[in-house]
């Protein structure tokens, strides 16, 4: 994503450049025109618009009146009728000695492809492209005091992108070799601003313990990275169409030499790491609850001090667990809370949509609403910055294996999450239920992603004013504290900050207050608790009556069994 318009110079404004702009010949197409128009004039051009199907001669008149900085032609007809047109423009151009000046092009696919071909035309545009493409040409067209270049932090992209969010995309292949010619043609596709690099178990676990790599499971769930130089070469490969950022998990062991051989190859964009996860309770990390906490937490501070944000992945994965809608918010809030006990000044918070699948939209956001409430109030009275980015994301469990229902499901996922106004929306492979995403799949998915996006963008009606959603929002408020409050509770008098405390934290695991269906038999969960989806919402039942129960009653009930 490239930076938002700056502001014209003082005396600049005089000495404006000149766009003129028109359809060629018999197209009377001109709606493109005029959105060009409207755009360059946002960033700094006067415009002159010759019309619709514009004989060569004037417009080539036109060129020798006006003087452009730039000449815009455009023709949306046949493919062929439009490169000999081109071509007549061409030799009469050429026959004036206006040859010097600068020609653009837009039109249908079709007839952009022919237009490449001729060689004299600067850019073409088939409609295809990210609306960021168009700007940043037209502003490195106003002047080189005006020239941007794609941002290389998280920081200074999202700002000059927002209210439009940032694309992000999971991406890995089972070799090196395949992920690097895949990156290489997402990044020159302008689909999305952040690769996430997708990296296997060995990777994440055992990347500095060659004797620990198993070489039966290489490249299982990921990219099969195994030296700084596979990384270094992945990067490189990203320095083509809009230089994506890239980023990778924070791995499940050497975490803090890890992230600095991600910075030091990939620049990686952030830090993505869990509070309770990856470890041995899920069976994805060797470490135990709460030795992994405390290097989580050790993780979160060594970004913070270096002024790169973090992203807590963490509420989904009680979710995905079929773990009960205030659990999650509590993850949310606990995730926020350390992030922000451990110096991190930028955090970016993870809402996970369509989990457990079965919550229906209004509860779905609800949920994500009130994780909001309980999260941004951390940003005020602090001494230190605690800046909050939403970053989104559809259900990976609810994508149908039928591809067109699941092209479906992405947009309309995406298109609910525009309500919280995101920072980033990470578009969620529509293919994965029946196949890993590939390169061309991603573009795809990003374009329908970035369709819903626009849509919602020109004037999405507020769904937040909901009824429903608005009582469902302040109940989870309601129960999340109090469940907070009684985790506060198991921590020792000597204990300053007991959620930030990992020991904590981890007993409120082990004890059931944090809990989820799919712990049960876990030696470091409980999975005492019951859940089921009642009017769109996942909430804690009665395991005898089968009735929705309050935190209060749950913990009550809880508490009997553990005496």
């Amino acid at each position: 994503m490239v930076a938002s318009a700056q502001p014209i110079p003082a005396g600049y404004d005089d000495v404006r450049p000149v766009l003129l702009a028109g359809a060629l010949g018999e197209c009377v197409h001109v709606a493109g025109v005029h959105a060009v128009m409207r755009m360059a004039q946002q960033h700094g051009w006067q415009t002159v618009f010759l019309g619709p199907a514009v004989p060569v001669t004037t417009f080539v008149a036109a060129i020798a009146e006006h003087q452009p900085a730039l000449v815009a032609l455009s023709y949306r007809l046949t493919p062929q009728t439009g490169e000999a047109l081109l071509c007549s423009f061409r030799e009469l151009v050429v026959a004036e000695g206006l040859s010097k000046y600068r020609f653009c092009f837009g039109g249908t696919p079709p007839v952009v492809q022919r237009a490449r071909g001729l060689g004299w035309i600067e850019a073409c545009f088939d409609g295809t492209e990210p609306p960021e493409k168009l700007a940043d040409y037209l502003r490195g067209g106003v002047s080189e005091v005006l020239q941007t270049r794609y941002a290389e932090t998280f920081q200074t992209r999202v700002t000059a992108a927002y209210p439009r969010p940032l694309l992000r995309h999971h991406f890995g292949r089972p070799t090196v070799a395949a992920t690097i010619e895949g990156v290489a043609e997402i990044a020159a596709s302008n689909a999305l601003d952040v690769i996430s690099l997708g990296t296997d178990q060995d990777a994440q676990e055992n990347f500095f313990h060659p004797e620990r790599q198993d070489l039966r499971r290489a490249g299982a769930g990921g990219v099969p990275v195994r030296s700084a130089e596979d990384f270094s070469q992945i990067y490189r490969a990203s320095r083509v169409g809009n230089f994506p950022l890239i980023r990778t998990y924070a791995g499940t062991s050497d975490l803090i030499r890890l992230a600095q051989l991600y910075q030091d190859t990939i620049k990686n964009a952030w830090c993505a790491v869990p509070l309770f996860w990856f470890n041995a309770m899920d069976g994805r990390g060797p470490m135990p609850l709460e030795q992994s906490i405390r290097a989580r937490q050790e993780t979160m501070a060594w970004h913070g001090a270096r002024g790169i944000a973090v992203e807590l992945n963490e509420p989904h994965h009680w979710g995905m667990r079929d773990a009960p809608d205030v659990v999650f918010c509590a993850a949310s809030f606990l995730a926020a809370y350390n992030a922000r006990s451990y110096g991190v000044t930028d955090y970016i918070a993870q809402f996970m949509f369509n989990s457990p699948p079965g919550t229906s939209d209004a509860m779905d956001l609800a949920k994500m609403l009130a994780c909001l409430d309980l999260i941004e109030p951390l940003s005020e009275g602090v001494e230190r910055p605690f800046r909050i980015y939403r970053q989104t994301r559809t259900g990976l469990l609810s994508y149908p294996t039928d591809l067109a229902q699941a092209r479906g499901q992405l947009a309309a996922s995406v298109y609910l999450q525009m309500a919280l106004r995101p920072h980033v929306v990470h578009v969620v492979g529509f293919s994965e239920a029946d196949h890993e995403a590939t390169s061309a799949d991603i573009v795809e998915g990003c374009g329908i992603a970035r369709r819903a996006i626009d849509n919602a963008l020109h004037g999405q009606p507020d769904p937040t004013y909901d009824p429903a959603v608005r009582a469902r929002r302040e109940q989870l408020v309601m129960e999340t504290k109090y469940l907070l409050d009684q985790i506060a509770q198991l921590a020792p008098a000597s204990v300053e900050d007991p959620w930030a405390d990992a020991a904590t934290l981890a007993r409120a695991v082990q004890l059931g207050l944090m809990d989820a269906p799919q712990l049960r038999s876990n030696p470091f969960g409980r999975g005492h608790i019951t859940t089921g989806i009642v009017g769109g919402a996942c909430v804690a039942l009665d395991p005898a009556s089968g009735r929705p129960t309050s935190e209060a009653e749950r913990l009550r009930t809880l508490a009997t069994v553990l005496l």
